[in-house]
């Protein structure tokens, strides 16, 4: 039962800074949908290049992202634990489903289709591994800890990479962080970490040659150098590098004639792209205000982390901020050359229901420990 009395330790800060983040993300979606304009730039031509059906549909998936958000803060989180393992192998079969008969766009199947919309099960993996690790590891506060205590958390992890890799080496990658937070807060020795370090060289050989397509190997080399293929693979990166630059210190205004999203210059630029859409239109300034934005996101959450009246809530509210920074470094770096592509989107900026719905719910679960940080007094 939810406690009103718990709205004095709610963080309407924190949630603010989200929905700034959500704001500047709808104008990047405008923005990336404007169709190119003809002849004159006037008011009138700027008002038609305007597409709005994704920042409609990007509306909808916020207000219902605020719904599961409320549902969550509602629920005790130690509630959600308790169902952490039902929750996880409901998962593991929408993976399976999304492997025999999954939608396909390009060269990943990472949908299953519902109607008119689709639903993507590797986010809500996330979200799934999140819990469900916290719930465990939290379970052995130990202080001497082997490597046994550690595996059935590392096994529940590496079960997920195994089905998603395939078709989301970059939602593999987040996974990969999440772990690794974890494990790195509750204690893991160094001779541990560099035996890991040391087991991934080694496997490194065997998933490039059997697990990685030829599509993630060449995207990986391309990030080694763009030049490689700059009308192919690293026609992409060299574009985006493009618009950010072209960005300058204010951006470009809208009367100023077409941008290279709107003459389709930019790959996926309302979801993996959205930050170079949105420095192009608004420069070098809006780009380090998003930058602002989750530096306050992030140093918020850990704070709320450090108050955490237990270890899983400690555990929850750390692997959500490993989810939330491998999403900003990976997306940000890629756009700017210095990490691969690899179809990562932006949180609460880049479009998309499933992505929107995992970040909401994961807020959700910040604003949850964070509210009952101390045990409520009668």
């Amino acid at each position: 039962m939810f406690d009103k009395r718990l709205v004095k330790n709610f963080d309407f800060f924190l949630l603010l800074v989200v929905l700034l983040l959500v704001a500047i993300g709808i104008f990047g979606i405008g923005a990336a949908k404007r169709l190119p304009t003809e002849g004159g730039s006037s008011i009138a031509d700027v008002i038609k290049s305007f597409n709005l059906r994704h920042v409609k549909l990007q509306l909808m998936w916020l207000l219902s992202g605020l719904v599961l958000l409320a549902i969550v803060i509602s629920i005790d989180y130690h509630t959600i634990g308790d169902y952490s393992t039902l929750f996880y192998w409901i998962v593991v079969i929408l993976l399976i489903v999304v492997e025999i008969a999954g939608a396909a766009r390009g060269q990943a199947q990472r949908w299953i289709a519902i109607g008119p919309f689709t639903l993507q099960p590797p986010e809500f993996a996330k979200l799934a591994a999140i819990v469900i690790g916290a719930k465990i590891l939290s379970k052995n506060e130990t202080e001497e800890k082997s490597f046994k205590d550690f595996l059935p958390v590392i096994a529940r992890f590496a079960l997920l990479v195994l089905f998603i890799i395939r078709n989301d080496l970059g939602t593999s990658m987040v996974l990969i962080v999440i772990l690794a937070g974890m494990l790195f807060v509750m204690g893991m020795s160094y001779k541990l970490i560099f035996g890991f370090l040391g087991l991934a060289a080694i496997a490194t050989p065997i998933m490039w040659l059997n697990f990685l397509t030829p599509e993630q190997q060449t995207r990986i080399m391309v990030f080694l150098n763009p030049g490689l293929d700059p009308v192919g693979d690293g026609y992409n990166v060299i574009q985006s590098i493009m618009a950010i630059g072209s960005g300058r210190i204010n951006g470009k205004s809208l009367l100023a004639g077409n941008t290279l999203s709107q003459l389709n210059y930019l790959p996926e630029p309302h979801t993996d792209f959205i930050y170079s859409v949105i420095v192009e239109a608004l420069g070098f300034l809006g780009g380090i205000t998003i930058i602002i934005l989750y530096a306050i996101l992030v140093i918020r959450s850990i704070g709320i982390a450090r108050k955490a009246k237990d270890t899983f809530g400690q555990l929850i509210v750390i692997a959500v901020v490993c989810m939330q920074m491998a999403h900003i470094f990976e997306n940000i770096g890629m756009t700017m050359g210095i990490m691969p592509v690899t179809g990562i989107p932006l949180p609460f900026l880049s479009y998309g229901g499933s992505f929107m719905w995992t970040n909401m719910i994961a807020l959700g679960l910040v604003l949850n420990v964070g509210m009952r940080r101390q045990k409520i007094k009668f």
